[in-house]
């Protein structure tokens, strides 16, 4: 059984840092597409990074040159390193893994229905 669980969330104030991780069980991570979601009160679910078996990451716009994809793959844990926080970020983050990264050209085209397996989300909020 396939079982991925997030940490690391938390409140900071604007301009801070939080490293999320994701922990992965059944199943290798250095074979899977990884990706990272959130969802704020009210919005809808965003995707906002992948990476994929052979570690090439993609960003949505709004967190592209602040937010870093990485894997451990020794430890089977995926990580979010967000730094520059805005309160916009503020969210349930969201790990989720499937067998292949959707690409779209120069297009960032993470969907949700391309995942089928999720974690339970780790709580971000950022105060201005």
């Amino acid at each position: 059984q396939v079982q991925l669980v997030e940490s690391g969330g938390g409140s900071v104030q604007a301009g801070g840092s939080l490293r999320l991780s994701c922990v992965v069980s059944g199943y290798s991570l250095s074979s899977a597409c990884m990706a990272w979601f959130r969802q704020a009160p009210g919005k809808e679910r965003e995707g906002i990074a992948q990476i994929d078996n052979i570690d090439r990451t993609s960003y949505a716009d709004s967190v592209k040159g602040r937010f870093t994809l990485s894997k451990d793959n020794a430890k089977n844990t995926l990580h979010l390193q967000m730094n520059s926080l805005k309160p916009e970020d503020a969210a349930v983050y969201t790990c989720a893994a499937s067998s292949g990264c959707r690409y779209c050209g120069d297009n960032f085209c993470l969907k949700s229905t391309d995942f089928g397996v999720w974690g339970q989300g780790t709580q971000v909020t950022v105060s201005s």
